[in-house]
């Protein structure tokens, strides 16, 4: 591709350039037949906008507010594993790329840098996202580190009682990278003749009985809030209110676990109206545009999670890259705010959007 990028999607293309296939394999991927990869985004294009004209649109504000923090955009940029693998400097170019951009960073327990490198490398709100290993001395562990070198929020991935059939990992037998955080404690180099050793690692390690009851656990040994990100439905969001955590994530890792599951923007809204308003849901998954953005906040998100294009942008032009993503989503969005005839965040309303299912029932 000749030139700069000049929207977010153009990273991939660049970032497939730059990468190994097998790393690029490893981040572009999806489960199975990747009907969800693809499903996450083409179902943001079947949303249409309802703009508003003449309101006066001379001053935007696109900043909110996060878990109390004050953030420059409804922006967060997602925990996603092995960030060396796109650049040498990995999680500290990102962390530093946010924290320029002012946005909140999710930091990945898979992480191949160190909670300590990535908490040193700049001054910044920053959450830690967790698995629950069957060893759970060592998630204990690593909540603890968070917490003692100032992220401010833990958030439980609760859809991976195991992995899910990545089939691109398996034929490019894709190689675990060293996680720091776990020497001495654990090692991540399993031996597997069936494919990715990601997979065998993941078998050895992850808790398959994982359920309700341990967010008791998990809150007894953080005093940080918890926000649990894998919801996909009413029925366990209203579950996730009554466990008491402090946040719901609408998400279906990337469309990397199970396939078939519906687009996460399809399904906000349900995960919405379950909450009523007692906890912020966000929204992670298909995000390319500002008026994704737009939309997932029409539709109840308080904010969205970015994370293949941030490791696009980084594996491109390291921390530059993940701060060309972020200000290219965020001048997006004030855009779109701007022509659709909303000042705020607050002021995108739900009769901002009409969905495909809104657009079938008018026609009958």
């Amino acid at each position: 591709m000749a030139g700069e990028a000049v929207n977010v999607n153009e990273f991939q293309e660049l970032a497939k350039q730059a990468l190994p296939k097998m790393y690029y394999d490893f981040f572009a991927g999806g489960a199975e037949d990747q009907y969800t990869l693809n499903e996450n985004i083409e179902a943001f294009r079947r949303i249409t906008i309802r703009p508003r004209i003449l309101v006066d649109v001379s001053r935007i504000d696109i900043s909110t507010v996060i878990l109390g923090h004050k953030t420059s955009a409804p922006i967060m940029v997602a925990p996603t594993s092995s960030h060396q693998l796109a650049h040498p400097e990995g999680e500290v170019a990102t962390a530093r790329g946010a924290a320029a951009c002012n946005v909140i960073m999710g930091l990945s327990f898979t992480a191949t840098c160190t909670i300590e490198e990535v908490a040193s490398s700049c001054n910044a709100v920053r959450f830690f996202q967790t698995y629950v290993y069957k060893r759970r001395d060592i998630t204990e562990l690593m909540v603890h580190k968070a917490e003692s070198n100032g992220f401010r929020a833990i958030i439980l991935t609760a859809d991976t009682p195991r992995l899910g059939r990545r089939e691109a990992d398996i034929k490019n037998k894709m190689i675990s990278p060293r996680l720091r955080n776990f020497e001495g404690l654990i090692t991540t180099e399993v031996v597997s003749d069936k494919g990715s050793n990601l997979e065998a690692y993941a078998a050895g390690t992850l808790d398959p009985s994982l359920c309700w009851k341990d967010i008791v656990w998990l809150k007894s040994v953080t005093k940080l809030p918890i926000l649990i990100k894998g919801v996909l439905t009413g029925e366990d969001a209203i579950k996730a209110v009554e466990a008491g955590v402090a946040g719901i994530i609408v998400s279906n890792h990337g469309a990397r676990q199970l396939d078939y599951t519906p687009a996460t923007i399809s399904v906000l809204e349900e995960v919405v109206n379950a909450v009523q308003g007692k906890v912020p849901v966000l929204l992670d998954g298909g995000i390319r545009r500002g008026t994704d953005i737009f939309k997932a906040l029409a539709l109840g998100a308080k904010a969205v999670l970015i994370g293949r294009p941030i490791v696009y942008g980084l594996a491109t032009k390291g921390e530059s890259g993940v701060k060309q993503v972020i200000e290219m989503l965020k001048n997006e969005l004030e855009q779109t705010m701007a022509l659709a005839g909303c000042c705020n965040v607050n002021d995108i309303t739900r009769s901002h959007v009409k969905t495909e299912k809104e657009r079938f029932l008018c026609r009958m």
